[in-house]
């Protein structure tokens, strides 16, 4: 029995060796086959898997792309820019923690009790912490605040040392800059509803910086790279680079130097009359590129945070008005065409009834029996009814209406465009729309593509503002073409119609435009004053003013529209608020685009006009002896005795006491002289001569100038201030000169009749 046992004792043992050993040779096969899957069979992917560990990757940034005028004046670009963080654990370490708060506070202008809190923050364990940025008056500082920090950072140093008697590195102060980019506009308000900006976030939120934000944001590259447990590159390992592709850049149609003479002219309306808004635009009639866009209340794209919302609404292209008498340029241009105006018929003026309503003229009483043409001069709204209401009819206006481009909208270049409104149904509609009031409401941008196309010989033109883009990966460059949407009126009566219109202004006995007039140029247009819509009616004492022409009537250069809304005194009407701005703004563009006067001026026509003579070869005594015999002023530019090159050209038409510049010497031997007192467009003018870049801070009058750097390039920064401001500043007193030019005229008075009577029937014009 013993052995028997003993023999099943050795037998059980056996059997438990073979399974136990069968266990262990199974797991040792089953670990075999997992370690060639993973060594063999995935070895790629595990590879993979590990090098995502010891791989690294940094952005890139592609540069935004620039923005720049029809000649190539920057609107806006990118400039280096500097974040200011401050190291909790870094300032506790060096115990400079409170004196780097002090010291930040005042370079930044932000409480001192905020920076120390940065400065000393802990995180949820009570440790702190090693990177806290100063936002918002710390970030995207620049370079000359930069400078402020970096100093702060040598003094902390100083301090160190003198207090423990140890060297401290500035860059172990606990103070960091960082470096980047952000966008900049060198001329502060110049065309900034068209730009639109960029916020702090470094995201496009208005204008052509949204619009067109695909092309100018380019695409970020990339670097790759192997590193070890700190982050830093090993230098045997593998690294790949992408390269960012920079922004796209976009040219625009307007002209930086008739943009200039756009808001200085709508500045100038606006402080006087205090109106809601006042908008302009300037356009080539030829192909509808626009030469110029502003609106006011406006704001500075490099300060956006400090301006209400109003400011940024671009009135150009999304606000609806009625148009008032401006609209009676369609309806004239349409009896034209149908053969229906015969300027000597007449009519009787005063009031016309018609179902539903009795239309008025601005006179209640009217003129008694006049000619059609006289009634176009006064603005009368009688004769307009009768040509449109009772000569084309309704079938006929509306037509015409709709295919000068009323009702849709023109396709510009800008975003959040009105389609404006057409809802004419009843005779009432009929006879008030032919006078611009009811049921029309138009865009300003609306206004001026209409009425390019009675300067242009009858064809509609599709807007621009952008006149080319340049493609960020091939560099090519996509031009604008012109765009005929169709042919609206016949060159003929395109003609006939620029005749009519220019009796508005040159008659200056009845004209209700003369105060558009301009000496030595033959003008076209028509003024408007409309009732303020207010909820379902009319406002009594609110007017929308208007001024519309073009010039030259033989061969049109510029078409101009102004819009006041809502001036201070409701007893003034289009031809005494807008009108004085369209003939500065025309006035300015004609003699900056050379376009000679083509009619004699006498001296009841206001400011002469003068042709600046050919200077070139001349001795400067002599150059400006002769421009002083023609009542110009000048200004010699250089240190040579003859004058090689002069600005305006030859050729080109002034106003008295305008400024001539004489350059004596080559581009590339000319000192830039003081530019002190001159406007930005003149300093602008001369530093291009000059060929220097230069950049604008504020606006008005220049004050001061100095040598910078701008994106490693050397450039003159001009500081500018207002009017005021820059004649006590001016140390050679031409600032003085330039802020008397600067300042409000005296209210003009007006033979203008464009104030309405009072009454439910109240039908304003002119």
């Amino acid at each position: 029995m013993k052995a028997n046992h003993a023999f099943q004792t050795v037998k059980r043992i056996k059997m438990r060796t073979v399974v136990v050993g069968g266990l262990i040779t199974l797991l040792f096969l089953i670990l075999l086959s997992r370690l060639f899957w993973v060594q063999v069979v995935k070895a790629d992917f595990w590879l993979d898997e590990a090098k995502k560990i010891w791989t690294a990757q940094d952005t890139i940034p592609a540069e935004r792309g620039t923005i720049s005028d029809r000649n190539g004046t920057l609107l806006a670009m990118n400039i280096p820019a500097y974040s200011v963080v401050v190291d909790p654990k870094m300032l506790d370490k060096v115990g400079l923690a409170e004196e780097a708060a002090q010291g930040l506070a005042k370079v930044l202008g932000k409480p001192e009790a905020e920076v120390l809190q940065q400065a000393t923050y802990r995180n949820d364990k009570g440790e702190l912490v090693q990177y806290r940025m100063l936002r918002p008056q710390g970030y995207q500082i620049d370079k000359a605040k930069a400078d402020e920090v970096l100093a702060l950072r040598k003094a902390l140093a100083e301090s160190y040392k003198k207090r423990t008697g140890k060297t401290l590195r500035e860059g172990s102060v606990g103070i960091v800059l960082e470096e980047s980019s952000k966008r900049y506009y060198p001329n502060n308000f110049l065309a900034a509803h068209v730009l639109g900006y960029m916020n702090k976030e470094g995201q496009p939120v208005t204008g052509l910086e949204a619009g067109f934000n695909d092309l100018l944001k380019g695409q970020d590259g990339k670097i790759v790279y192997e590193k070890d447990g700190n982050r830093v590159q090993v230098a045997s390992g593998r690294a790949e680079v992408q390269p960012a592709v920079n922004g796209g850049k976009l040219k625009l149609t307007l002209d930086a130097e008739i943009q200039n003479f756009l808001q200085d002219a709508i500045q100038k309306v606006y402080d006087e009359y205090k109106p809601e808004s006042v908008t302009a635009i300037a356009a080539d009639p030829n192909t509808m590129e626009i030469l110029g866009m502003g609106s006011l209340p406006s704001y500075d794209p490099n300060d956006y945070s400090k301006y209400k919302v109003g400011n940024f609404y671009n009135h150009a292209v999304s606000s609806l008005y009625e148009p008032g008498s401006t609209f009676k340029i369609v309806t004239l241009a349409s009896a034209v065409q149908e053969g229906v105006f015969n300027p000597n018929a007449t009519y009787k003026s005063g009031s016309i009834k018609v179902p539903g309503n009795t239309v008025r003229d601005i006179r209640r009483g009217g003129w008694g029996e006049i000619s059609y043409l006289e009634g176009l001069k006064r603005s009368s709204n009688v004769a307009f009814v009768k040509l449109g209401y009772e000569m084309l009819g309704k079938e006929k206006l509306v037509d015409y209406i709709e295919n000068f481009g009323f009702g849709k909208r023109t396709g510009v270049e800008l975003g959040n465009e009105s389609r404006g409104v057409l809802n004419i149904i009843y005779p009432s509609d009929v006879a008030r729309a032919t006078f611009g009031q009811g049921p029309v409401a138009v865009t300003p941008i609306q206004q001026v593509t209409a009425v390019a196309a009675v300067a242009n010989g009858g064809k509609l033109m599709k807007p621009h503002i952008v006149k080319s883009v340049e493609d960020p990966k091939t560099g090519k460059v996509t031009e604008t073409k012109p765009e005929v949407v169709r042919q609206v009126i016949s060159a003929e009566t395109s003609r006939k119609v620029g005749e009519y219109l220019e009796q508005v202004v040159s008659d200056k006995e009845i004209g209700s435009g003369k105060n558009a007039a301009i000496a030595g140029y033959r003008i076209a247009g028509k003024t408007g004053t409309a009732q303020k819509v207010v909820g379902k009616g009319y406002s009594s004492d609110k007017y929308v003013v208007s001024f519309i022409g073009y010039a030259p009537v033989e061969n049109p250069r510029i078409v101009v529209y102004v819009l006041v809304d809502s001036p201070n005194n409701p007893m003034v009407g289009g031809g005494t608020v807008a009108a004085p701005v369209f003939k500065e703004i025309v006035g300015n563009s004609l003699r900056y685009m050379g376009v000679k006067p083509s009619v004699e001026t006498t001296a009841s026509s206001g400011q002469a006009a003068l042709t600046v003579p050919d200077l070139k070869g001349l001795g400067a005594a002599e150059a400006q002896a002769e421009l002083k015999k023609r009542g110009l002023e000048s200004k010699l530019v250089g240190k040579g005795a003859k004058v090689l090159q002069q600005m305006p050209p030859a050729g080109a038409v002034l106003a008295e006491k305008q400024r001539v510049y004489l350059l004596t010497e080559k581009e590339s031997e000319l000192a830039l002289p003081s530019l002190a007192g001159l406007s930005l467009r003149d300093a602008l003018q001369l530093c291009s001569s000059a060929g220097k870049r230069c950049v604008t801070e504020g606006e008005g009058y220049v004050v001061a100038q100095s040598d910078a750097r701008l994106n490693g390039e050397p450039v003159v920064k001009l500081t500018l201030k207002p009017p005021g401001e820059a004649a006590a500043e001016s140390a050679d007193g031409s600032a003085a000169d330039a802020a008397a030019d600067g300042e409000k005229k005296p209210k003009e008075g007006s033979s203008d009749t464009e104030t309405a009577g009072s009454g439910p029937d109240r039908s304003p014009g002119g």
